[in-house]
């Protein structure tokens, strides 16, 4: 589907950094599935469905503005590439792009081998005793998901070497901060235990700072 877009809004079927952003798409949904299969898959099931019952409402409602801004990257990189209303980012900032996409992808797939919960949509797996998960990545923060997906937003962005590509992503960026909040606070008063966690896990997203 990405790939599409791309072609479609940039009239290109050779665009170089294009197709590389295209492979960093398939790459994160490959190592995901290499990883999850074995382990959780339920996991990769119920991800595959996105809104399930018992989502919360105000995750109903920020999810489409949130897919609606990583869509917008694909396609204002390509009408960018396609016009040139920007002046291409350099190769090294491209060439850091993609690295960046690279490493959130792999700190979102640790995150999600390691959370048998982690559910596309905010909501308490009731059905199957959700508990509180304290280790590796959430050792360190209460959600590292958001940590890759904040670092592979912006990176996804500058891969394709489109300035103006930025813009949907900020977007993007303060959505999933929004949704930390919210789903902190959700979480807090609904899942046993995870207010002590909270507690002694101190930092949502950056260790030391919040």
């Amino acid at each position: 589907m990405a790939g599409l877009i791309l072609i479609a809004a940039s009239g290109r079927r050779n665009w170089t950094a294009g197709w590389a952003l295209v492979g960093v798409y398939a790459a994160a949904f490959v190592a995901q599935a290499i990883i999850l299969m074995p382990r959780n898959p339920d996991l990769l099931a119920d991800r595959s469905e996105r809104m399930r019952r018992g989502t919360k409402s105000w995750d109903r409602a920020l999810l489409p503005f949130y897919g609606i801004s990583t869509l917008m990257l694909l396609v204002v990189a390509g009408l960018d590439q396609r016009f040139g209303w920007s002046h291409p980012l350099p190769c090294w900032a491209r060439r850091a792009g993609l690295g960046l996409a690279l490493l959130g992808n792999g700190l979102v797939t640790w995150s999600m081998a390691a959370n048998a919960f982690f559910s596309f949509s905010v909501r308490l797996w009731n059905e199957r005793g959700q508990s509180v998960v304290t280790s590796d990545p959430y050792s360190l923060v209460h959600h590292p998901g958001y940590n890759g997906a904040d670092l592979f937003a912006p990176g996804s962005a500058m891969s394709p070497g489109s300035a103006w590509s930025l813009l949907p992503i900020a977007s993007a960026v303060l959505l999933l901060i929004i949704r930390t909040l919210l789903e902190d606070r959700t979480l807090k008063a609904e899942l046993e235990g995870y207010a002590d966690y909270a507690h002694r896990t101190q930092f949502r997203l950056l260790p030391g700072m919040w």
